[in-house]
This record gives C-alpha cells, sequence and structure tokens, in this order.
C-alpha cells in the first residue's frame, strides 16, 4: 500500500470531467481540478515530479478503460488517480458491476506495473439536491463495487462519501454536479491522506464555518430546484436524447508528463 516512504516521480491521472477539473476553473482561463492539486502536494519536497492527466468531460469507466489506459500504462506512473463512474451511473442502464468490471481492470493494470494507484468513493447525490433521491441505491452500489475493486487490486480509497461536509453547498459548483474549487481542494486533500502523504491528514473531513447566510428552505427551496433544472437538468437531458456528450469534441487537457506547474503545452 502507499506510503510515505514511496518515491513519486510520476503522476497520471484518469477519469472523466471530474478529474479534469470542472467546476475548478473554466475553459477561457484553464481547468484546475483535484488531479493539479494533488500533483502540487504530491511534487511538494520532490523537485522533478511530472504529471499528466488523460481525463476527458463525459467519458464513462469503459471509454476510459479503453482510451486512458494504454497511454496511462506507457507514462509507466509511480503513482495514478482513476475517478470514474458518475457518468455511467446517470445513465438509464446504469450497471454497477459493468462499471466495476473496467474499472477493477485498470487498477489491475496500472498496480501489476508496479505503481500505486487511489481512487474514491461519491456521495449521495440526494443529499446535494432532492431530485437525484432515485439514484441514491445506484451510489450505494456504485461505491460498494469500487471499494471492492479497490481491495482486490491494493489500490487506495479516499471514501469521501462518508463525511457530512462533502454535501456541503459551498464545495459544489452551481450545477451540483461537480465540486467548485474548495470542493476540488478537499478532493485533492482526501486523495493525499488516502495515499499516506506527507503532511497529509484527515482535515479534509472537518466542517467549513457557519455560512454567513441562510440556506433556502420553503418556496425559495423549490424555486432553487427549477432554476437548476432549467440551467443544468434540461441541457443534459437534452444532450442524452441527441446522443451526444459533454466531452464530443474535447481531448485530454495534459496528455504527456510535465513538470508541476507548467501549463499543458510546456
Amino acid at each position: 500500500m502507499p506510503g510515505t516512504d514511496a518515491t513519486y516521480r510520476r503522476y497520471v491521472a484518469l477519469g472523466d470531467s471530474r478529474t479534469e477539473g470542472l467546476g475548478d476553473g473554466d475553459d477561457t482561463v484553464g481547468l484546475r481540478g483535484f488531479a493539479d492539486r494533488l500533483a502540487e502536494h504530491l511534487a511538494h519536497g520532490r523537485p522533478g515530479l511530472r504529471h499528466a492527466d488523460l481525463a476527458v468531460r463525459g467519458r464513462l469507466a469503459a471509454q476510459i478503460h479503453a482510451e486512458q489506459l494504454a497511454p496511462a500504462l506507457a507514462l509507466r506512473p509511480d503513482v495514478a488517480t482513476v475517478v470514474a463512474g458518475v457518468d455511467g451511473l446517470l445513465r438509464p442502464r446504469f450497471d454497477a458491476g459493468h462499471v466495476a468490471g473496467h474499472l477493477a481492470a485498470v487498477f489491475a493494470a496500472l498496480t501489476a506495473q508496479g505503481g500505486h494507484a487511489a481512487t474514491l468513493t461519491f456521495p449521495d447525490l440526494a443529499r446535494i439536491t432532492p431530485l437525484a433521491r432515485p439514484l441514491t441505491p445506484r451510489v450505494t452500489a456504485l461505491n460498494q463495487r469500487v471499494r471492492e475493486a479497490a481491495r482486490d487490486h491494493g489500490v487506495a480509497v479516499a471514501e469521501t462519501g462518508h463525511h457530512a461536509v462533502v454535501t456541503d453547498p459551498r464545495l459544489w459548483s452551481p450545477d451540483r454536479l461537480h465540486a467548485g474549487p474548495l470542493g476540488h481542494q478537499r478532493i485533492a486533500a482526501a486523495l493525499a491522506h488516502a495515499l499516506d502523504l506527507p503532511g497529509a491528514d484527515d482535515t479534509w473531513t472537518h466542517p467549513l464555518a457557519a455560512p454567513t447566510t441562510p440556506v433556502p428552505t420553503g418556496w425559495r427551496a423549490a424555486t432553487s430546484e427549477l432554476r437548476w433544472g432549467a440551467a443544468f437538468l434540461g441541457p443534459w437531458l437534452t444532450r442524452r436524447l441527441r446522443g451526444r456528450s459533454s466531452g464530443d469534441g474535447h481531448t485530454a487537457k495534459r496528455p504527456h508528463l510535465t513538470p508541476v506547474g507548467a501549463t499543458a503545452s510546456q
């Protein structure tokens, strides 16, 4: 298992929009995300660490397995993160076993090459938006399968779904599907803790200070839900009906190993 004595020189991130960094920056100024933040933590005290981010928004676990694993193995990472499953969880024909099977294959290949790997579990989306309540059993099933696959292949797991703070709205972007900057910061800290990196601890689980503005209730809460549905759920459903993905036309933002802090083009 990972530990403080591990030597990391190459970090590779695989996944979907969450690993790409949606919610933390934008396509104009650039996306940061938890993978870039974790790379900075890994680089602390490790001069020369390089990292790649192969994630592409909208990718399902099967696509990550088919499209990102081989390039990742070619980079021979000392440590990798694999975060996937939510995009599949939202599809009508979601199958937790199918998703976990692809994740397990990715875990197996990465660890067989001698590197360490980490993943995470997901919070119940119904605790973030009530309209997602029908998805609760899917989240539970996916998390259990992720834990089993990770255990089978010696992959560290950040249990982000267990802690109340992960559903604090201040950690989420307005679409409620992606973390905001503070959320990505907490995810990076959770993965650093799971990997037992020097300086990492469980402070990422601690609640935020009390909010300075009241949480909407009653008709204000209902209005907020309707606005969210119109702004985010509606467009997502429209893409599904048209057979389109948010990742159409997108490629990995950092396909090659580059020094931490360098732009992807360097």
